[in-house]
């Protein structure tokens, strides 16, 4: 009986250390499986036959042990190891690798199943799945304008790879920059005309006549061409009634006039102080001021009185506004998109006032962006704060762009933001400069790329530079991931100590995160495996000696018969 119990001893440790290679051999297999975990198993003793029952001590004698025979070996546990694998970068994008305890969650025949391995494809339906068997990866789907749905309802990732977004009309626009506070005021403070002039008949009417043309500006820094003009009042008087006139801003025809109301007349060269100069009441007449209200606030004082008439010396008048300085103007540019998605270019001007601290702006639509063809213009001013800073007051609303666009598209009303304290439009001493930040709008568009972030977003990204969400990958966690079964194709489903699946999204919830464009790997180490086939290779060996020594002994007790 003792030779069967050691043949048979032998025979379950060949059978055992067969299972453990069958274990070894299938990690080996699937060293370089996508998302394998591998598996490890465990031996425990089989029952114990009781030769000797032990005995306890007595006053004259001591106890002594049971004495027990094992009847062999049997497998224990065949568990999953469920390290980390490493990711292997793929590039592409719907490659995805698990980085934490989460399992993919996917449908295959109407039923739910789990998975580490992450080879996705977009089907022709727009449906993530599984490249190799179809199931459809699980998620939520997100709403028209982006937003993921609250809950952990689950449905098939589909996404339609042809949509487009409609046109997004602009209502909210920001700007920001600097104006240089040591800016020099914008609107045109003086003219001066001076050198020797020279008259002729340019009209042929008999009176001798001249005209001199300058550029002022007024406070928003257009330019209003000044005209100065001399007319003999009778032929050979020598006395010039003088006349000024200016367009509308741009050349209009609406023309601005006025005249300084007495002649002038210039002294002979026998005059002993001053030859060939204007008379005194001249030189006083000859200095005056001109001053046009709001909106185009010019006010500026003009100076000829050092104006000569030497017929003998050429022309050489110069007539200058502010001693020839540019007016101070900074300007930014922004395409705004109406509910058509037509292109708009919008233009903010700033010009400096001469009060310290203010500027003023214009907003400026072109007649091309609008429906009835004309131009429009708004005007205003705004205040910085001591310390450089913009103040609020108001500003925001007055800066409002209001026009009916062309091509049939909605009105558009426009929020202009010059931003707040340092955050925006500041007059510090620097360089001016001022540019368009950001604004809401959009053309229409139609999507061109998608990406996945670490929360398992999908990310849509348009032709127009926008982005939007799509969808939310979602993953499972188990309480006891060991308890699950493999069912091939490197997926898993519950069974009844794994527990039910906790859905949740990728981060803080589920303690799992997702990294697109890789793939993890087996975590099946090939070093380890090669080891424990040695030893199961020897213990498969050593217990195939039990049994043949067994057998030996076993022929020699029927030898005993002979």
């Amino acid at each position: 009986m003792a030779l069967l119990n050691s043949l048979y001893s032998g025979i379950s440790g060949i059978r055992s250390h067969q299972t453990m290679l069958d274990v070894i051999g299938n990690n080996v297999a699937n060293a370089n499986t996508i998302g394998f975990k591998s598996s490890r198993i465990t031996f425990a003793d089989t029952f114990n036959q009781l030769v000797k029952a032990g005995t306890n001590p007595t006053d004259s004698a001591g106890g002594t042990n049971s004495f027990q025979v094992g009847l062999g070996v049997k497998t224990s546990t065949i568990d999953r190891n469920w390290a980390q694998g490493t990711f292997d970068q793929t590039g592409r994008i719907t490659d995805l690798a698990l980085q934490g305890p989460g399992l993919f969650v996917l449908k295959s025949n109407g039923q739910n199943v789990y998975s580490r391995a992450g080879a996705f494809v977009f089907d022709q339906d727009g449906k993530l799945v599984n490249s190799q068997n179809g199931a459809i990866v699980q998620g939520k789907v997100a709403s028209s304008d982006g937003i993921i749905p609250p809950g952990n309802n689950l449905e098939d990732i589909q996404i339609d790879t042809t949509m487009k977004l409609p046109a997004v009309a602009t209502s909210y626009m920001k700007w920001g920059g600097n104006l240089d506070s040591d800016s020099t005021v914008t609107r045109s403070e003086d003219v001066e005309m001076k050198g020797n002039i020279q008259f002729s008949d340019s009209d042929g009417d008999g009176l001798a006549d001249a005209t001199k043309t300058v550029d002022v500006y007024n406070k928003y820094g257009e330019a209003y061409e000044l005209t100065l003009t001399f007319t003999e009042t009778a032929a050979g008087s020598g006395q010039y009634n003088v006349s000024w006139s200016m367009p509308d801003v741009d050349g209009g025809t609406n023309q601005q006039t006025g005249t300084i109301g007495v002649p002038i007349e210039f002294n002979d060269g026998s005059h002993p102080t001053a030859p060939f100069e204007l008379t005194d009441a001249s030189k006083t007449a000859l200095q005056f001021n001109i001053t046009q209200n709001q909106p185009d606030y010019l006010n500026f004082d003009i100076d000829a009185s050092a104006l000569t008439h030497n017929t003998n010396e050429a022309d050489s008048v110069s007539f200058l506004a502010d001693e020839g300085r540019e007016a101070t103007k900074v300007s930014g540019t922004m395409t705004v998109y109406d509910s058509l998605g037509n292109e708009h270019e919008i233009t903010v001007e700033f010009t400096k006032s001469e009060e310290n601290n203010e500027w003023f702006w214009k907003t400026t639509v072109p007649g091309e962006s609008t429906a009835d063809g004309e131009t429009i213009n708004k005007y205003g001013a705004i205040t910085f704060n001591s310390d450089g800073s913009l103040d609020e007051t108001n500003y925001a609303t007055l800066l409002d762009i209001d026009f009916t666009p062309r091509g049939g598209g909605d009105p558009v009303t426009i929020n202009v933001d010059l931003g707040k304290d340092f955050d925006g439009l500041t007059q510090l001493n620097g360089s001016s400069v001022v540019s368009g930040i950001t604004q809401d709008g959009a053309p229409p568009a139609s999507l061109t790329n998608l990406n996945i972030d670490e929360y398992g977003n999908i990310e849509g990204v348009f032709s127009n530079g926008k982005s939007k969400t799509l969808a939310q990958i979602m993953v499972a966690s188990f309480k006891n991931r060991s308890g699950l079964v493999s069912i091939g194709d490197s997926m898993y489903t519950p069974r009844a100590n794994s527990g039910e699946p906790l859905f949740g999204a990728p981060g803080e919830e589920t303690s799992t995160t997702i990294q697109s464009g890789a793939l993890e790997q087996s975590n099946v180490d090939l070093s380890d495996e090669f080891t424990k086939m040695i030893i199961a290779q020897r213990g498969f060996q050593a217990n195939s000696r039990v049994v043949t020594t067994s057998d030996n002994i076993l022929q020699e007790i029927t030898n005993l018969v002979r």
